[in-house]
């Protein structure tokens, strides 16, 4: 099992290899749509590839009230003990 710690490393670098975002502006409390400027298509290749990271299927009605970094931590740590 995967610590939140390892959980948001891992979001990090999926954040700046797949999206080129710049690694100092990914915090926790950033907003995915606002700060990180993801949209709606960078949201579903985002699960893609946590799907992929995780061995999990993540219900994309389950990321829907995702808005921060942090609420797609909370989100995998709770795939993860599923």
């Amino acid at each position: 099992m995967q610590s939140r710690e390892q959980i948001y490393d891992m979001l990090c670098g999926i954040l700046v290899d797949e999206f080129e975002i710049e690694r100092e502006d990914i915090t926790l409390e950033a907003s995915l749509y606002q700060d990180l400027d993801l949209d709606s298509i960078d949201a579903v290749d985002l699960v893609i590839k946590l799907q992929q990271m995780t061995g999990k299927k993540i219900q994309p009605e389950e990321f829907k009230a995702v808005r921060t970094v942090d609420d797609v931590v909370n989100a995998i740590d709770g795939l993860m003990k599923q």
